[in-house]
């Protein structure tokens, strides 16, 4: 943020009347958080992200994290599960367990949450292209566990619009990508009624290296265009929008961070009600996940991140966010460690226990400063979701290329100041050590990958080939017509099928994504 300013009053906010713009939180238009009380009734969640190597070594992560004080669980996969493809494709090698947990098959799916009660915690799943495969694996072993559906809470983050603008884990086209999406829509509706069926990311279109304007504007277009396209499947707003989350980045610069929570809550508010027709208060109102920028993670001096990490989970916190990861200080190196994963999680419980910083609803509400900055992310989004509409939504403006422009100027412009000296990098471009401490590293086993490949094929070995063949052929019906796609996903899954197994039969009916550009 450029502050053009030093002092802030009230000229600096025309015309504004805060009984007005700010209300109260709770109410529309949720300016000072979506919940009445906010903090003061209950913390965010704290929900470290975690996932490598195999479903075991990462339950036993979990499980160390909940004993810890976690109240939620995040996943990581690895690449091979994001791109749909099993452990064994030629593709995935290298990769198995990498930079997430491999699950190829339902049978990795209990191994994961071993000795977790799915019905009595909530799980948030990244990932995106394949997001309805890991959904479904996830309501089988929970109802194996004797839970009920409807006691199901999570999220998957299923946005498939940014990985085309700023991250590339796709597989379909835009159009069949989107007609899952609206199916998941559709059976959580139906299955699963308290499961968040999105969580439309701005979060990696940070991480690329848009502003804080940019990652608002973008991402509440995504979710204008998945409003849409349930809507032109027949799905009435108010049936799905309450279900609809939000994932943000939490950057360095502390008040720019907590005005552009607090923006893109009144944004969505607004947009949902005056343009997309919702009725529902539920549905206009914004929830969201955040984690701290691993962006601007640095491996010189790593422990300097733990610092960095504190004043992003502080924005986070003033902003409004309903649960919370923190980076851990070796990510710049690897993955974290189990110690540094606890201490990334002392930071949250530090804010949340020690700091005073919950006991007050908004404490940031009212500052001139803070309200003139939230005007003026609003009024920068705003004006970029308008050229987006110029363009025909959000899928038309990613088939130009717009967003990912925008980005890449954005991206080059940062990176230019640092290199200059202009931004400040404390151990980068000044302040630096002669020698960095060097953290102990998380290694993976060698022997990973070979041992994933041969589980997997145990599980091919025990499955009934004739039924997992006849579902999915159902899957391949389903997806050639109309019908929701997830009940015979399903159904196959059961059977025995593999994630590979799913793309495989998807992908000569929807095809795949290249870029154009």
């Amino acid at each position: 943020m450029d502050a053009d300013q030093i002092e802030y009053g009230p000229e600096d906010l025309e015309g504004w009347d805060p009984s007005d713009e700010l209300g109260e939180a709770g109410s529309y238009p949720y300016t000072r958080g979506p919940y009445p009380s906010m903090y003061t009734g209950r913390l965010w969640t704290m929900r470290q992200y975690a996932g490598f190597g195999d479903a075991a070594a990462t339950n036993a992560r979990f499980r160390a994290l909940l004993d810890a004080g976690q109240t939620g669980i995040s996943v990581a996969f690895d690449l091979p599960t994001q791109m749909g493809l099993d452990s064994d494709d030629p593709l995935a090698a290298g990769e198995v367990g990498k930079v997430g947990v491999a699950i190829d098959s339902v049978e990795d799916m209990r191994a994961l949450f071993e000795g977790i009660p799915l019905g009595d915690v909530s799980t948030s799943m990244t990932i995106n292209s394949t997001a309805a495969v890991l959904l479904l694996m996830y309501q089988i072993v929970a109802e194996e566990q004797g839970a009920d559906p409807d006691q199901l809470r999570g999220t998957v983050q299923n946005d498939i619009l940014k990985e085309y603008i700023a991250r590339g884990t796709y597989i379909y086209p835009a159009e069949p990508s989107m007609r899952i999406i609206t199916d998941t829509f559709a059976y959580c509706a139906a299955e699963m009624p308290n499961w968040n069926t999105i969580s439309i990311s701005g979060y990696h279109i940070r991480e690329a290296g848009s502003t804080a304007a940019q990652e608002v504007a973008f991402t509440i277009a995504n979710g204008l265009a998945y409003v849409e396209a349930a809507s032109a499947a027949g799905l009435d707003v108010d049936t799905f929008a309450p279900r609809l989350s939000f994932f943000w980045n939490a950057h360095n610069d502390l008040f720019e961070e907590a005005a552009k929570f607090r923006a893109a809550r009144r944004l969505w508010a607004r947009l949902m009600r005056d343009r997309m027709g919702a009725r529902l208060p539920e549905s206009w109102r914004m929830r969201f996940h955040t984690q701290t920028a691993g962006s601007t993670l640095t491996a010189q001096q790593p422990l300097t991140n733990v610092v960095r990490t504190s004043y992003q989970a502080l924005a986070a916190v003033l902003g409004g966010t309903q649960s919370l990861h923190t980076n851990s200080y070796d990510e710049a190196l690897g993955l974290p460690t189990d110690e540094s994963a606890l201490l990334a999680l002392r930071t949250q419980q530090v804010l949340g226990y020690e700091t005073g910083v919950p006991d007050t609803v908004d404490p940031l509400a009212g500052s001139y400063f803070v309200e003139s900055l939230t005007d003026r992310i609003e009024a920068d989004a705003m004006d970029l979701i308008a050229r987006i509409d110029e363009l025909g939504g959000a899928p038309a403006a990613i088939g130009e290329g717009f967003q990912q422009r925008e980005i890449e100027e954005a991206a080059y412009t940062q990176a230019r100041a640092v290199d200059s000296s202009e931004a400040t990098v404390v151990g980068v471009n000044r302040f630096v050590a002669e020698h960095d401490p060097e953290p102990g590293m998380l290694h993976i086993d060698p022997e990973l990958e070979a041992n994933q490949r041969a589980s997997l094929n145990e599980v091919r070995e025990q499955r009934d080939g004739a039924a997992v063949d006849a579902a999915l052929n159902a899957l391949s019906m389903a997806a050639s017509g109309d019908d929701n796609v997830l009940y015979p996903m399903k159904a196959a899954l059961e059977a025995g099928a593999t994630i590979g197994d799913i793309t495989e039969t998807m992908v000569p009916i929807f095809g795949r994504y290249r870029p154009s550009f």
